[in-house]
């Protein structure tokens, strides 16, 4: 019998690698540096930290470690999406010269199996082997707090000189009638799916909603994608939306916006969906029901009035140091962000660790936070959008370089994109950028870099590029910013000079 991998045995671990119930408890300490309640992104960093710098630390779990991120959130999701752009490669192969199946099946459930497996791979690392091996107290179950500097979990009362609230966030049920009786998915349960839906309608034109509607439509189902404003992503740039408005619609992806859904109701084998549009009643019938309306915060029964914490339903309420109304109590991640990212929830915990540990005064204002909708084409943003800039009565000029521009996107197929940046009104100071790539995700980390250093445009334009690379974008942005300098006036007076230089 051959022994088997690492790989393979971390595999047939999950979900066991991040369950809490399957260590033995400990004996509590008479007093933690640090307490961290919920063991999601947040809570992991702020765990490990402070346990790598010397600190006591209890972490209290009452699911699976890793939280939304590696179980229900990124790691699954972008699997999936991985399997759905392979697919639309595929089927686009005959435009590179490449002979090709145009309707070759997508296999969803060897594609869900990968994304488990995948999960299970990476599962080491929030683990409970890895979290008990750098010495942090591991326990299960619901926690309360009991009074401002104590928490009590499973009958046990743990004592904190500091904690740290890091619950995240749950999908928000949609208030339609019926359809809670009629069933439906959201991104905790739809990668528990091994079939495929033959017709789907995905509620919600944000972020989520569009990764799966296009990811499962090129897996095979029947999209329709429902979105109460008048268009899909509505915080965020629109002409970035737009792109991708065009970029669904062509995959075959329905986008109904303005719809008011009335009701949902059980039909046969199927679901009944009665929305309102442009004051019409229309139904759709559809297998299976998305719901990707945003996200609310876990704050319930986290006893959270004993310990003197304020909270609204937005989430608990916090500084720009992250303390909560109980100075000896931080939050961190989705449960007090409108920024509901992973890598927010990291940089977050970062801030708590310096501040509630080491008498830091480390702001959560300073923070230059990017993110992605990892939709084909990518949509990333980071600082203020023209629309943000307007409103706050900042006077800004936009520069745009459009990947048709861009040799290494006409080689790929991949040019109807943009590069949008927003500088000061008399400067080259970056306000913020909006990528529509396929790559946007990593170009924003340049453009990230430049605004949190206050480095100008100008810069862009020394940097060198490999060529060819969509990088050259920005680029491209920078010799704009140059030339946009040259005013009449300077065009005349570089002329003289010229003129001068001949005569020498």
């Amino acid at each position: 019998m051959v022994a088997s991998t690492a790989s393979e045995q971390n595999r047939q671990g999950y979900p066991d690698n991040v369950d809490p119930a399957r260590g033995a408890a400990p004996v509590p300490a008479e007093c933690y540096n640090l307490v961290v309640v919920g063991a999601g992104t947040a809570g992991l960093v702020a765990a490990a930290g402070a346990a790598a710098l010397g600190a006591r630390v209890a972490l209290l779990e009452r699911h699976l470690m890793g939280g939304d991120c590696l179980n229900y959130g990124c790691v699954p999701s972008k699997s999936l999406l991985s399997a759905a752009r392979a697919v639309h490669d595929a089927h686009r192969a005959a435009r590179l010269g490449i002979a090709a199946e145009a309707d070759a099946p997508a296999d969803f459930a060897r594609a869900m199996a990968r994304m488990r497996r995948i999960r299970a791979d990476l599962s080491i690392h929030d683990s409970v082997a890895r979290f008990a091996s750098l010495g942090v107290d591991l326990f299960h179950g619901h926690a309360r707090f009991s009074g401002p500097d104590s928490v009590d979990v499973n009958g046990q009362r743990l004592r904190f000189r500091r904690a740290l609230i890091a619950t995240g966030a749950r999908a928000a049920a949609p208030p339609i009638p019926g359809l809670a009786q009629a069933g439906y998915l959201t991104n905790e349960t739809i990668f528990s799916l091994d079939r495929l839906p033959r017709r789907l309608a995905v509620i919600g034109g944000g972020p989520l909603g569009c990764e799966l509607a296009q990811a499962v439509r090129r897996l095979g189902s029947e999209v329709t994608l429902l979105e109460a404003m008048p268009r899909i992503l509505p915080r965020e740039d629109a002409d970035a939306a737009a792109r991708l408005t065009t970029a669904l619609q062509r995959e075959g992806v329905e986008i109904v916006t303005a719809a008011a859904i009335a009701s949902v109701e059980a039909r046969g084998d199927g679901k009944l969906l009665r929305f309102k549009l442009n004051g019409a009643g229309e139904e759709l019938i559809v297998d299976e029901i998305l719901a990707g309306v945003g996200r609310a915060p876990n704050l319930a029964d986290l006893g959270l009035e004993a310990a003197g914490v304020a909270f609204t339903s937005d989430g608990i309420t916090v500084d720009d140091y992250l303390r909560t109304s109980n100075r000896r109590i931080f939050a961190a991640g989705d449960v007090c962000s409108s920024l509901k990212f992973t890598h927010a929830a990291d940089a977050m915990a970062r801030i708590v660790l310096r501040n509630a540990l080491f008498f830091g005064r480390a702001r959560l204002s300073a923070l230059t936070i990017p993110w992605c909708i990892y939709t084909d084409p990518e949509i990333a943003q980071v600082g203020l959008t023209a629309d943000e800039a307007t409103r706050r009565g900042i006077g800004f000029r936009t520069l745009v370089q459009e990947l048709n521009g861009v040799d290494r996107a006409v080689i790929d197929g991949d040019a109807d994109g943009f590069v949008k940046v927003h500088v000061g009104a008399r400067n080259d100071l970056m306000l913020g950028a909006t990528i529509v790539a396929p790559h946007a995700g990593e170009m924003i980390g340049e453009l990230t870099l430049a605004i949190q250093h206050r480095l100008g445009l100008k810069i862009l334009a020394d940097a060198i590029h490999p060529y060819p690379t969509y990088g050259e974008a920005l680029r491209k942005l920078g010799d704009s910013y140059n030339r946009s300098r040259l005013t009449p006036g300077v065009r005349r007076l570089l002329a003289a000079l010229m003129t001068w230089r001949r005569r020498l």
